[in-house]
């Protein structure tokens, strides 16, 4: 039996938000491999294999699901939001990559990121020129995240900002706090979106001068408009223009 694998994308939370196409691999899987939390959302069923691990495990993960779909099975590795984006579909590759000669039948299958229906909810505060910034520093040294948040600061960008604050660090996000207030003024917007599309979803929005690291946690997503964002009725959205 020829086995195949795919990276699905559950979406932020609410199953009306889970694609089509994922919703497909999920019903034709043999095997769900992924974070617990994750795997968690998948339905049991009679002939489906559940394989839910801890976090930071991503590898482990990957070469799970490579060695299922090399046996024949046919294996959903499931992510919250996209799995391109903060997620496993790059820990897949990193995997294969250390296995020469292997080419097994992949799909990624794209879902609807935390960031973007953050956004939706708030109006349209990413309607120009954006960057995606994870402030976790389990991956790569913090100096290298303040640093790209100032130049995102100093080119004007808006700013998704994943895993603001966890309690294995809990001043990171304050500092982040510290360097965009410098970099921007005590006027820009900045929204708080925590747990969007879930019965626990809450939203702000406040200027920086009002911001505190406790209003984050690794449920929120964190947008910083740029310095033309602003607010129209309830709504927060960033023109589409730059020019003057």
């Amino acid at each position: 039996m020829t086995g195949w694998l795919a990276v699905a994308g559950l979406g932020p939370g609410d199953a009306a938000l889970v694609t089509p196409e994922v919703e497909a691999a999920l019903a034709q899987a043999t095997d769900i491999v992924g974070y617990a939390p994750y795997v968690a959302r998948v339905p049991p069923r009679p002939g489906l294999t559940l394989h839910p691990s801890d976090n930071r495990v991503e590898l482990d993960r990957a070469a799970l699901a490579l060695d299922l779909a090399a046996r024949g099975a046919r294996v959903v590795i499931v992510s919250s939001g996209d799995p391109g984006v903060f997620a496993m579909a790059s820990a897949l590759f990193e995997t294969l990559k250390a296995r020469p000669g292997h080419d097994p039948d992949i799909r990624i299958l794209p879902g609807i990121t935390a960031m973007l229906a953050a956004a939706a909810r708030l109006g349209a505060p990413l309607g120009h020129d954006f960057c995606a910034i994870n402030l976790s520093d389990n991956l790569k040294p913090w100096d290298l995240v303040e640093r790209r948040l100032r130049l995102a600061a100093q080119a004007d960008f808006a700013m998704a900002l994943y895993n603001p604050r966890s309690r294995a660090r809990p001043q990171q996000f304050s500092r982040a706090l510290e360097i965009l207030r410098d970099e921007c003024g005590e006027k820009r917007l900045i929204c708080f979106a925590r747990a969007v599309t879930t019965p626990e979803e809450s939203l702000s929005t406040l200027p920086l001068s009002e911001a505190r690291p406790e209003m984050a946690d690794m449920r929120t997503v964190v947008i910083l408009g740029n310095s033309a964002t602003c607010r129209v009725g309830r709504w927060v959205y960033t023109p589409r223009s730059a020019l003057p």
